[in-house]
């Protein structure tokens, strides 16, 4: 299981989302406030939709909060700023996940702390970065396939077939 870190969330559409990836994927939602919307926010759970009660959300008042609750993680920092690639890490079960508001990201002096701890998603030059959903749902889908997609089916029932999902 990986724990996916929201800090300071804006959009309530992209943690709908990111909700519905960790309800799929087993992942955990760490929410870190102030959020930029209301966790009943209808946009927020239409972008969920009926994946909720599959989720497991934990929400803290700010950074020292959650740090204090969450004291002995494994913690990876998704950043544009990062020198290396997501891809190159070796995640293991329970690693953190943690991405930062969409308009800053992270925040600097937490980057600057742990540097080898920064990673970032390959693009172009100039792109500023990729949306937040479509970068958690890049990002725990490849710590999923480095440890074998523990726990979750890998093929769908086709049409016609008979018996559970493998």
């Amino acid at each position: 299981m990986f724990h996916i870190v929201l800090v300071e969330p804006e959009i309530p559409q992209n943690t709908g989302n990111i909700a519905r990836t960790c309800a799929v994927t087993g992942a955990v939602l760490h929410l870190v406030e102030p959020l930029g919307f209301s966790i009943d926010d209808k946009s927020l759970k239409r972008a969920g939709l009926d994946y909720w009660h599959m989720l497991d959300v934990r929400r803290y008042k700010n950074l020292d909060d959650f740090f204090e609750k969450n004291p002995s993680g494994r913690y990876f920092y998704l950043t544009t700023k990062g020198q290396q690639c997501y891809c190159d890490v070796s995640f293991q079960d329970g690693d953190y996940l943690m991405f930062g508001k969409e308009t800053k990201g992270l925040p600097e002096p937490l980057l600057i702390a742990h540097p080898e701890r920064c990673i970032r998603i390959p693009m172009r030059e100039n792109a500023r970065s990729m949306n937040l959903s479509n970068s958690v749902a890049v990002t725990v889908f490849e710590a999923l396939r480095q440890t074998g997609f523990a726990g979750l089916a890998e093929a769908g029932r086709f049409p016609g077939e008979m018996g559970p999902a493998r």
